[in-house]
């Protein structure tokens, strides 16, 4: 599988099944990290990491904390389509790793960063 990222009317393809979103909530300051895994059907969130809680972003009761960082397995289904907001407003915007390649998106205000498995 590969993901398509689409961005100021470019896209980019990662030839990869599994990458992580990486970013910095805009009121705690506290990093959070999502693993998604791409699917035929769209792409389904395996595992979320947070590193404190608060404004929204309390971990559930299932949560384990693993060194500092509340990690848990959400229950929701498959994404066709994936929307990042690139407002700008909150001084970055997300960081995509998928192969041991990172770059950054969302970082300028303009429209949405769209994630969704190539067709």
């Amino acid at each position: 599988m590969s993901l398509c990222v689409i961005a100021g009317g470019k896209t980019a393809v990662l030839a990869a099944s599994l990458f992580t979103l990486s970013w910095t909530h805009s009121v705690e300051k506290v990093e959070w990290r999502e693993t998604w895994r791409v699917l035929p059907a769209g792409l389904q969130l395996v595992e979320a990491r947070v590193k404190g809680s608060g404004a929204g972003m309390e971990p559930p009761p299932d949560a384990r904390l693993e060194a500092g960082w509340w990690v848990y397995a959400p229950r929701v289904a498959a994404l066709p389509v994936l929307r990042l907001a690139a407002s700008g407003a909150t001084g970055a915007g997300w960081r995509l790793c998928a192969d041991g390649d990172c770059r950054q998106i969302g970082a300028e205000p303009g429209a949405p960063v769209l994630l969704r498995p190539c067709p």
